[in-house]
């Protein structure tokens, strides 16, 4: 059993005033602005985690001969805290990410926080900066742990110093005009991660190497991209950084099928929350392997009724025409389809409390 670390609390004597706070949240974006504090922990060879720490927002120093900065061990966590009914703030799912964030650092070859030091950490910021968690519909503040190797030496091997952070921002809704389906671009050329690699760690490297592909789908005039397998091409992964969903069917009889996890997609946590939200609303699940002919087949026969990515930042995103190299096609009738909307809207009641939390998902912070 590990020993819970004693956080030093260094409140900022010069927190931004009410009246700049409330002009932020009254349009805060994404990833713009940023909360009051931050937490650091650090860790070094021989003496593991210490000097956990809240103290104010401010820019880190950095050695040029830092090792992140040349062999990218890297890895972050993103989640939400929400503004419930009652006033209060609940993060959802928290554990879940630090288990995942355990399972970067191992494979980063990177000490693993403890579970109960991770959610700590997040509490103590929310806690401290509870007056940047917006009340407006689908606004939320955005959580962003992160961990980075500090040694200074240009040896190719394991860090023997980590920083560990967490910082906050404050997230307006994702769709603040309605929801509006994305067109998708299928990379046939770019990979976003080969067997054995690091595609289900959430690190950094991964999406710096996604973003000329990204690139590549705004040129052919589409919003995202998605991922084939590195081997033969052809079976569907991931949009973006999104894990993607495909309904078979109509009705009550729909079939809710997302990807399988095969150690090159990241194992998403409103992924999982969605395929337990589905079950509980009566409908069939399954994690299937699709390739991009039984996607384009299955939109022109009927058979795939609606397609929508998931994930923390947007929770639900339709997929409403796609396009590739050989073919071009579209999603149903292009709009957001029926049970796409209603998963959308029972997650985030749950998140925001205004449905029953029935598995328990929502940590309360205060």
């Amino acid at each position: 059993m590990t020993t819970p670390l004693a956080f030093d609390l260094k409140p900022s004597a010069q927190p931004l005033s009410d009246e700049d706070r409330a002009a932020v949240l009254a349009a805060p974006g994404f990833g713009r602005h940023f909360t009051d504090h931050m937490v650091t922990i650090r860790w070094s060879e021989g003496r593991g985690w210490h000097d956990a720490r809240l103290q104010p927002y401010a820019p880190l120093q950095m050695d040029p001969a830092n090792m992140t900065l040349h062999y990218a061990q890297s890895i972050f966590e993103g989640l939400k805290a929400y503004r419930q009914p009652d006033g209060g703030v609940a993060t959802f799912r928290p554990e879940e990410n630090a288990r995942r964030f355990q399972r970067s650092a191992r494979r980063l070859a990177m000490p693993e926080l403890p579970e109960e030091t991770f959610v700590e950490a997040i509490d103590l910021l929310i806690r401290q900066d509870e007056a940047w968690v917006p009340s407006e519909p689908e606004q939320s503040l955005y959580l962003r742990p992160f961990m980075f190797a500090t040694e200074v030496g240009l040896g190719v091997r394991p860090a023997n110093e980590y920083l560990f952070m967490v910082i906050a921002s404050p997230a307006g809704a994702y769709f603040p005009g309605g929801v509006k389906p994305v067109s998708v671009w299928l990379s046939e050329e770019y990979v976003r991660a080969a067997p054995g690699g690091t595609g289900e760690a959430k690190c950094a490297g991964n999406y710096a190497a996604s973003l000329v592909a990204q690139a590549e789908a705004a040129q052919h005039g589409c919003d995202q991209v998605v991922w084939l397998d590195a081997v033969e091409r052809r079976w569907i992964e991931e949009m973006g950084g999104m894990n993607l969903y495909f309904v078979e069917g109509t009705g009550d009889d729909a079939r809710v099928l997302t990807p399988e996890l095969t150690g090159t997609l990241l194992p998403g946590i409103t992924r999982l929350s969605l395929l337990k939200i589905a079950e509980d609303l009566g409908y069939a699940t399954g994690e299937i392997r699709l390739t991009k002919d039984d996607w384009r087949q299955g939109n022109a026969d009927g058979s795939i009724s609606e397609v929508f990515a998931c994930g923390t930042a947007a929770v639900i995103t339709p997929v409403g025409s796609v396009k590739s190299t050989s073919a071009s096609w579209t999603v149903g009738d292009g709009g957001p389809g029926p049970l796409t909307t209603l998963l959308r809207q029972k997650l985030l009641a749950v998140q925001s409390g205004l449905a029953p939390d029935p598995h328990g998902w929502l940590h309360r912070v205060l």
